[in-house]
C-alpha cells in the first residue's frame, strides 16, 4: 500500500515535469512536428490532395465501392507521404553535398584525422573533397534519422492500408 505522502509527493513531481515552462519553449516545442512540414497530413495540402485521388483512382480503377475507394485513398495517401519524405532527404543531401568545401562560412566540423580511408574510393576521389563530403553527410545525421523516422512510418502506413485493400478485395 503506498502512503499519502509518497502520493503527494509523487503528483509534485510529475507537476514539476511536464514539459517547457516559457511561453517560448513551448512555442518550440509545438513546432517541432512541423520542421520537415511531413507531419502534416497529405489532405490539408490542394496539390497533395489531388496526387492521391489520381493515385487512388489508378489503384481502384472503375470497379470500386466506397469502401475500396476509401482503401485506396489510405494506400495513395501513404504513398505521396512516403514520395515527400524521399524527396525532402534528397533535398538536404544534395545541398549537404553541393556546399563549397573552400567556403569558410560553411559550419561544418572537419574530423579528417578519424575518417576511416578505403583505397578503392580514395584513388577516385580526392581526400580533401571526399573527406568534405563525409563529413557533410555526418553533420546531417540528425536531420537523416528524423526522416527516417517518417519514412518507416509511411512504410507501415503503406503496408497496412495495402493488406486492408487486398482483404477486401477478396
Amino acid at each position: 500500500m503506498t502512503s499519502d505522502r509518497k502520493i503527494r509527493a509523487n503528483r509534485a513531481n510529475a507537476r514539476a515535469s511536464t514539459g517547457p515552462k516559457t511561453a517560448r519553449g513551448r512555442l518550440h516545442a509545438a513546432r517541432n512536428a512541423f520542421r520537415h512540414a511531413l507531419s502534416l497530413p497529405v489532405s490539408s495540402n490542394p496539390v497533395f490532395f489531388e496526387e492521391v485521388e489520381a493515385l487512388a483512382h489508378e489503384i481502384i480503377k472503375e470497379n470500386g465501392n466506397a469502401e475500396l475507394k476509401e482503401l485506396a485513398r489510405r494506400i495513395a495517401e501513404a504513398q505521396i507521404d512516403l514520395r515527400r519524405v524521399r524527396h525532402a532527404r534528397h533535398q538536404l543531401l544534395s545541398q549537404a553535398l553541393s556546399a563549397d568545401p573552400e567556403d569558410e562560412s560553411e559550419v561544418i566540423p572537419r574530423h579528417t584525422s578519424t575518417l576511416a580511408r578505403p583505397n578503392s574510393v580514395m584513388k577516385e576521389v580526392p581526400n580533401s573533397e571526399l573527406e568534405y563530403q563525409v563529413t557533410a553527410i555526418l553533420a546531417e545525421t540528425p536531420r537523416l534519422l528524423t526522416l527516417d523516422r517518417y519514412e518507416r512510418r509511411a512504410l507501415s502506413r503503406r503496408k497496412f492500408a495495402t493488406r486492408a485493400f487486398d482483404a477486401a478485395c477478396r
